[in-house]
């Protein structure tokens, strides 16, 4: 096999890969002239060992989301849904951001139960939402230090912020930093005026999710978006599409404010995690919306989910218009661009897809996310580096997690092609290929997902999830997807 290690270096093969328990205990060169240099011989496995056969194969550290959420009961037919579909694209690990199915103390269980491999799921780190279980804001410091100690003592590995009174969110990162919690903050533009990516960084934040924030803290002859005077946040469409313009109403790509930002966000240690699978559908809503795995991995709850509703979140194309999709395109360049820069010049960038919203899958927004940042200039080896080793950093595993080295917990991707030159076959359902002969067929694929060393057949995972579906359509008296219109 080849092995593709997670940090930055160059494929390296043929490699045996000897893993012990669950962890990896050595790589063992084969057929090389460096391996004839180490005039090694090749390991053999023990009496109650098991051999694999993987002649040909490509290997990669296990993948991570670093937001992903557990689908909610409205989305899904159960909670094992959303495991098998990662677990399918070779996803091992998960940071839930906010907790939101059932809550934290739920997904502490699963968390536990994913850790003791009682379930078949990636590794889940919890991140509740600041404020979870009261009923009243926080009025004084003190109370959210108070919340975010209660949180610790819950399991929380880290807080979820979408913002808050200055006073107040400062004093809960600073409490979650003491506690050695992580931080995460999805900057809601009606918090913006109280403090920004770059202040909440300064204040110790650990990561900025989507973008929100970050033009923001470029804007120079106004302090806020250039909102039409009939605007409504409420308004999920017109949110989202005012959204996609405020990348343009920043400092431009390269200019002295944006080289400033990023060396301000370097700084203060700062990690970006953009998610940009999940805002690519307002780019092309038709091609997220007919996306091939629909017809036999989503099911009808998340589809009826989707379906346009102000009442659902993230379910806002009402009536999207070409004007809305370019301004998208366009918004798209600039941030992109500034997720680039900010990788290129030693900042942390991890992937993470926010599924469940907007047409998009688990695990198959995961592949998505990594052709995302190929888009946005980042090499094949630096997207791969992004989605493993720098995710594991963020989130202080980087000593067990994120690459293939001995010592290291054995979380491993197989795949039967080489993912530098197609990141495609790394999709379950694989891609349309055109064989000698003009057959058209659908080849790739996660071959095994390994977590924890123990192997998991990933074409058997996604024919569970396709059987899931189709009794959840049989339920709900359906035969295949529902036309939304």
């Amino acid at each position: 096999m080849t092995i593709v290690d997670g940090t930055l270096a160059p494929p390296q093969g043929p490699v045996d890969i000897v893993v012990e328990g669950n962890r990896i205990q050595a790589l063992y060169l084969v057929n090389s002239p460096m391996a004839r240099m180490q005039a090694r011989t090749r390991p053999e496995a023990g009496p109650d060992g098991r051999e694999i056969d993987l002649t040909g194969h490509w290997v990669l550290p296990g993948l991570f989301d670093c937001h992903g959420h557990i689908a909610s009961a409205n989305k899904a037919p159960s909670v094992q849904y959303p495991y098998d579909l990662w677990l399918a694209h070779g996803v091992t690990s998960v940071r839930d951001p906010g907790c939101f199915r059932n809550g934290l103390d739920f997904t502490r269980r699963e968390a536990d139960r994913s850790a003791d491999n009682s379930i078949a799921a990636p590794r889940i780190a919890p991140y509740v939402g600041f404020g979870e279980g009261r009923d009243e804001p926080f009025r004084e410091p003190d109370e959210a230090r108070a919340w975010v100690a209660s949180a610790a003592e819950r399991g929380a590995d880290g807080i979820k912020f979408f913002g808050y009174e200055p006073v107040i969110f400062k004093a809960a990162i600073e409490e979650a930093n003491k506690l050695g919690l992580g931080t995460a903050c999805h900057h809601a533009p009606i918090t913006l005026g109280g403090a920004n990516a770059l202040t909440t960084s300064r204040w110790g934040l650990t990561s900025i999710e989507h973008w929100y924030g970050i033009p923001e803290a470029m804007f120079s002859g106004q302090r806020v978006q250039n909102y039409p005077v009939d605007y409504n946040y409420e308004d999920e469409q017109q949110r989202f599409y005012q959204s996609g313009q405020v990348w343009q109403q920043a400092a431009e790509p390269g200019s002295a404010p944006w080289n400033q930002l990023i060396d301000d966000l370097l700084e203060a240690g700062a990690t970006l995690c953009p998610t940009f699978e999940v805002y690519a559908t307002c780019r092309d809503v038709e091609k997220a919306r007919t996306s091939a795995w629909h017809s036999d991995y989503t099911a009808p709850q998340m589809w009826d989910f989707w379906r346009p509703n102000p009442h659902n979140h993230g379910s806002v194309f009402y009536d999207w218009t070409t004007e809305m999709e370019v301004a998208w395109r366009h918004n798209f360049e600039r941030w992109m661009a500034f997720v680039s820069d900010y990788y290129h010049r030693g900042g942390r960038v991890v992937t993470g897809t926010d599924p469940g919203n907007a047409y998009k899958l688990w695990g198959f927004g995961s592949v998505e996310e990594l052709e995302l940042f190929r888009e946005a200039g980042l090499h094949p080896l630096e997207v791969i580096n992004a989605a493993t080793l720098q995710s594991a950093e963020l989130l202080g595993v980087g000593a067990d997690l994120g690459s293939i080295t001995p010592g290291k917990i054995a979380d491993l991707v197989v795949v039967g092609e080489n993912p530098l030159a197609n990141l495609k076959v790394l999709y379950a359902n694989g891609r349309v290929r055109l064989r000698e002969g003009g057959e058209l067929d659908r080849s790739g694929g996660v071959r095994y997902t390994i977590k924890d060393g123990i192997v998991y057949d990933a074409p058997q995972l996604l024919a569970r999830v396709a059987d899931q579906v189709a009794e959840a359509r049989a339920k709900a008296g359906q035969t295949a997807l529902e036309p939304l219109g």
